[in-house]
């Protein structure tokens, strides 16, 4: 091969590599902020799930309402990951951990891989296509509020959820209405001992799934709107899962949550 044809080849070779990085870059942003993080692809995943330990590092809320089927649940947020993540390098041996989160967006994966390798802790791999693509490609290896397999048809959609999302303005106006039952979903750290709406509220973390699910059943049977709001508007996005299968039509959520809303509130007062 001439010398000129061999580098116009390997050129073009780099070229296609190069812009297969920035597109990679570009739809797994954490990718470039975790350069050290190993990744496992998503039908690799699928390959290896005998072979491999799938842990789940998000909340239990999450884990409980849409998971990988066989993961295990270490939330990253636990005060004891490490510990955790040690006992479960110990009891599997040589077999690759691999962590996953929401999607390709979410740093947790990522960040869950950092904390082990800085602890030690070896062979611990992200899937950072997260659980989204997971349940649209392989719902009988998927649990959807406890049941498998999934209807790939119940996945919300971004555009449905946003049907239900409310503006902190729209939100607060429509608190005013006397047929609304407004719910306070952050956990007691979240929430700091502050209220948005003092006396109209109802406070039910979304871990303490039996109080959430009776004001649900109040506003089915009552007809009456659900408000809810979170902390930065991320964890109702799971939430919308168990409303739709109680059956509850009417509910609005709080677009950005808490966090949005005193934003909103700084904003006014620094005009």
């Amino acid at each position: 091969m001439k010398p000129v044809i061999y580098l116009l080849l390997l050129l073009s070779q780099l070229l296609l590599h190069s812009n297969l990085v920035v597109a990679a870059g570009n739809e797994y942003p954490g990718r470039k902020l975790y350069l050290a993080v190993p990744v496992i692809e998503l039908d690799d995943l699928y390959n290896k799930r005998k072979s491999s330990v799938i842990v789940d590092v998000r909340s239990a809320y999450e884990f409980n309402t849409l998971r990988i089927k066989n993961a295990l649940n270490i939330p990253l947020s636990d005060d004891d990951f490490i510990s955790k993540m040690k006992r479960l390098r110990e009891a599997s041996g040589g077999n690759p951990i691999v962590v996953y989160c929401n999607g390709k967006t979410c740093l947790k994966s990522y960040k869950a891989v950092a904390k082990c390798r800085s602890n030690n802790i070896n062979n611990v791999i992200a899937y950072d296509a997260g659980m989204m693509d997971w349940a649209r490609k392989y719902p009988d290896e998927s649990v959807l509020l406890g049941k498998s397999p999934i209807n790939p048809d119940r996945l919300i959609s971004k555009a449905n959820f946003n049907k239900h999302l409310l503006n902190p303005k729209e939100f607060e106006a429509m608190v005013g209405g006397d047929n609304v039952i407004v719910l306070d979903v952050r956990d007691q750290f979240q929430r700091e001992g502050i209220s948005i709406f003092v006396k109209k509220e109802k406070r039910a973390p979304l871990d303490a799934q039996a109080t959430v699910d009776k004001y649900i059943q109040e506003a089915k049977q009552d007809n009456r709107v659900l408000l809810i709001y979170d902390q930065a508007g991320k964890q109702v996005e799971w939430l919308m899962y168990h409303l739709e299968d109680k059956g509850l039509r009417s509910y609005y959520f709080m677009k950005g949550g808490a966090r949005a809303y005193f934003e909103e509130l700084r904003k006014e007062f620094v005009r």
